[in-house]
């Protein structure tokens, strides 16, 4: 598919891209280079090939589960300016 002056000026006003005029060629040159790698990929027959999470069959590392900050909970509710039952308490905000 080969894009005209007219294509890219309409895609770049549905994009809101302000383009100069003599970039457009060149513009049409690119996307016309993108839509026929596009249409050369939807030609190639992936019936038996199984879609990919990932292109690579490597694991995630995760690191071990392990507490590394204490429970500090008495010590910031101290100074919070309301608390009760353990649960902080915040001025309603709608009525």
């Amino acid at each position: 598919m080969s894009l005209d002056r007219a294509d890219v000026e309409r895609i770049a006003h549905l994009a809101r891209l302000a383009i100069y005029e003599a970039d457009v060629a060149g513009y049409a040159r690119d996307l016309s280079d993108i839509l026929a790698l596009v249409e050369q990929m939807n030609g190639v027959d992936t019936a038996a090939v199984e879609p990919l999470a990932h292109p690579m069959e490597a694991g995630q590392r995760l690191r071990p589960d392990e507490v590394i900050e204490g429970d500090q909970r008495e010590r910031f509710q101290a100074i919070a300016p309301a608390v009760d039952n353990g649960l902080y308490l915040v001025p309603k905000v709608i009525e």
